[in-house]
């Protein structure tokens, strides 16, 4: 091994899946962290939702009566302690309440992403025995109506809603609440142990068959409690849920938010997140790394059509929020001139900028994904501080994250505590601690595979250590492809080059066992629009601006900028624009938003074919 990386070590036991508790007053189970939190702070508006047009509070009293009486009608039903019970639904309080009750009743709860196509949660449902279905709508039954006839393990279906639907195996979360409040069940949570599984969350399958992540109470309460130990959460803090809770960053970040006294609100819908913010006015914001890509490329747009002194001005501004980020991260300070200067785009663009956002803003925390370093920058130049992490579903989820008190460009932290960090010959990083799961349902194989011989995880992802121990990830080990002449690229910094254009939404590098390197790129048609006014060039359609010459060329002029200094082997020699996003719905992404590849392959394997089909390499792109 070439390097270790340790996080910081206190008295506090680090657990390792032995069921330790953190300290005797701490949380041992999720379970005893919801009544942990009801009891230290009592607050009467613990979780929110929008209904008729108005914000209704939920109290920490209620969600715990609640969740006591979803546990006692699960057992009712005859579900005993470790059955299986999937949440398809998106984000309310419901699915919060759902969750709790199957902490109460010792259940393992299986959520599923909304956004899966039938056929995938078909698999997840049968390769979990799931024997309950918690669903939100009708809608969402209607989706799955078929698959659900050939899980012969589903005995019941609750729904969230009333639906009016007449199934003999389906009630409402309502009535399943009823039957169990007519008896106690006060003992139950301590049936349960540090050690058994609370949840199975299946991986996404961005290179094959999703997996079932077994993670232990002792898992997510040790990664809830560590992870948030450098921050300085209150009970005056409110947080607005965005991303789905199937996705582990965000149900660890829900679990926190509720052991911290935080009231959280829950996001209506994708399209309504403007609105709910500036209701809301969010303190802290967890989201992912395109979050902050969208709202910087509106305000962008919004610019561009101002025209003339409008967009050069907030050009100006970025520059200066870029420029002083890095000043204040380098030297602690800004020049006297640098900081006239930042007050001035203050005035003028930054203030917008957070208002968006609420305007009461300490820090937006994101992983996931990649967060480019021209993001970083601007938002954290304009008041917006990011706190950049990393983990995986395997870790529940954070291994390292960057804080309030130690944050640098371009890494993702370092190991948050009782995580230890280590980069392996061929530069993959492995990581051991209380958070690393327990192993993948059902496939022992697999979970063999994952695991050193002296029981550190295998990540997947390339990386290196900086001398002051902050974690750099620079790719996906399986996303490393080799051209033809034998020459290794890592495809995901050619990619984060490529989106600094504001011309780019999305790009995709390809050439695997290719001569050169070309990419897919989707453009921004917003600001191709734009664009096109100022250049005096007729509006078109999305295919009609991926076919004109003079748009082409225009992408190849922005590439090539944007990529230069590459290595001969890496240079993009070829580009084709494709016409329309690539999303969850279509399969090109997984539902936390990351590229599957081999569907990108499939899916335009004709225009990519057409790029090398004389096998010359074109003009450099």
């Amino acid at each position: 091994m070439t390097a270790e990386l340790t996080g910081q070590q206190t008295s506090r036991p680090a657990l390792l899946g032995r069921g330790d508790p953190l300290f005797p007053s701490e949380p041992r189970t999720l379970a005893e962290l919801f009544q942990a939190a009801a009891e230290r702070y009592d607050r009467t508006d613990a979780l929110n939702y929008k209904k008729d047009g108005h914000w209704s509070p939920i109290s920490s009293s209620q969600i715990i009566t609640r969740a006591k009486a979803i546990a006692n009608g699960l057992l009712g039903l005859g579900l005993q302690k470790g059955d299986r019970a999937a949440i398809l639904s998106a984000n309310s309080p419901e699915w919060t309440l759902a969750d709790a009750g199957c902490q109460f009743a010792g259940i393992v709860d299986v959520p599923i992403y909304t956004t899966l196509t039938p056929d995938s949660i078909l698999y997840i449902l049968n390769d979990s025995s799931a024997k309950v279905l918690f669903i939100d709508t009708i809608s969402a039954y209607e989706r799955i109506a078929v698959e659900l006839s050939k899980c012969p393990a589903i005995e019941r279906i609750v729904f969230f809603q009333e639906t009016g639907i007449n199934l003999s195996n389906a009630i409402t979360l309502t009535e399943l609440e009823q039957s169990g409040r007519r008896s106690s069940v006060e003992d139950l949570p301590k049936a349960i142990e540090p050690g058994d599984v609370a949840t199975i969350i299946y991986t996404s399958g961005t290179t094959g068959e999703p997996k079932g992540v077994m993670l232990t109470h002792t898992n997510i309460i040790s990664n809830v409690i560590d992870a948030g130990e450098k921050y300085s959460f209150s009970r005056d803090d409110r947080s607005l849920s965005v991303l789905p809770l199937s996705h582990v960053f965000e149900r660890s970040a829900m679990y926190l938010y509720i052991l911290n006294g935080m009231a959280v609100y829950y996001a209506e819908s994708i399209e309504k997140v403007p609105e709910n913010l500036s209701e809301v006015r969010p303190t802290i914001l967890v989201g992912v790394p395109r979050i902050f890509e969208k709202v910087y490329a509106k305000a962008k747009l919004k610019a561009a059509q101002g025209g003339g002194i409008k967009e050069k001005v907030f050009d100006w501004a970025i520059g200066v929020a870029q420029e002083h980020a890095l000043s204040i991260e380098t030297n602690g300070k800004a020049t006297t001139l640098l900081a006239l200067k930042h007050f001035v785009a203050d005035r003028l663009i930054y203030s917008k900028l957070r208002e968006f956002f609420g305007g009461c803003l300490r820090f937006c925390i994101t992983g996931g994904a990649a967060l480019s370093n021209e993001i970083y920058l601007i938002f954290t130049g304009a008041g917006v501080p990011i706190m950049q992490g990393y983990g995986l579903t395997e870790t529940s989820p954070v291994i390292s994250s960057n804080n309030p008190f130690a944050a640098r460009l371009g890494t993702v932290g370092r190991p948050i505590r009782n995580f230890r960090v280590r980069i392996a010959a061929d530069g993959e990083i492995e990581a051991t601690g209380p958070g690393v799961m327990l192993g993948y349902y059902k496939k022992p194989e697999a979970t063999r595979e994952t695991f050193t011989e002296d029981g550190w995880f295998r990540t997947g992802d390339i990386g290196e250590i900086d001398s002051d121990g902050f974690l750099k990830i620079t790719d996906r080990k399986k996303e490393l492809f080799k051209t033809s002449g034998g020459k290794y690229i890592a495809p995901a910094p050619i990619e984060q080059m490529i989106l600094s254009s504001r011309f780019v939404s999305q790009a995709v590098l390809i050439g695997n066992e290719r001569k050169f390197a070309a990419a897919l790129i989707v453009p921004n048609f917003e600001m191709l629009d734009s664009y096109a006014r100022h250049k005096g060039l007729p509006r078109m359609t999305p295919t009609e601006y991926c076919r004109d010459p003079r748009i082409v060329d225009l992408f190849e002029r922005q590439v090539s900028s944007a990529t230069a200094g590459l290595a001969r082997f890496e240079t993009i020699k070829r580009i084709a624009l494709i016409d329309r996003e690539m999303t969850v719905e279509g399969g090109e992404l997984t539902p936390t938003m990351k590229l599957r590849r081999r569907i990108v392959d499939e899916k335009y394997k004709d225009v990519i074919d057409g790029l090398y089909a004389d096998g010359s390499e074109a003009k450099k792109a």
